[in-house]
């Protein structure tokens, strides 16, 4: 049984993976919850995304991925842990410049992106290293490469 129901809307053109790909990148970054979850993964187009990131962050332009937490006053079956916002065009751009496979750096910010739905962060060098180790990890069990080493063209 999967552990987590994942909603994805397409609000972007673009080449999205599958749905199916999605579910499997999810399910990689929640195996050690006992729990189902539930969240959604909005694809956004550049303009949504600076939208987002200038009201919720202060910052200008678009990124790659936002991440929303949901807090529930009371326990839900499944558990809602909030949504992603992923621009579409940021991941195909960032994948080309930095020599990565696309779907490898669509699972890699998808698991990044849940990680931070989970209380994850990279605020300091301690809490980056940390994340940065567990997404190396999750990633590797689907034989993606570590996304931080650097890759020459």
């Amino acid at each position: 049984m999967a552990k987590s129901i994942v909603d994805v809307q397409l609000a972007a053109g673009g080449d999205s993976p599958e749905i199916s790909l999605f579910e499997q990148w999810v399910d990689a970054a929640l195996i050690h919850l006992d729990e189902q979850c539930e969240l959604s993964i909005r694809l956004v187009d550049a303009k949504e995304s600076a939208e987002l990131n200038s009201s919720y962050r202060d910052k200008t332009g678009p990124t790659n991925v936002l991440s929303f937490p949901f807090e529930s006053p009371v326990p839900m079956d499944p558990r809602l842990l909030g949504d992603l916002i992923i621009c579409v065009p940021v991941v195909e751009r960032e994948a080309r410049e930095q020599n990565k496979k696309l779907n490898d750096h669509w699972s890699h910010l998808v698991i990044h992106g849940c990680l931070h739905l989970l209380g994850y962060d990279h605020i300091d060098d301690d809490e980056a290293e940390d994340m940065e180790a567990l997404e190396i990890t999750i990633l590797k069990t689907l034989d993606i490469d570590n996304p931080y080493r650097e890759i020459l063209p």
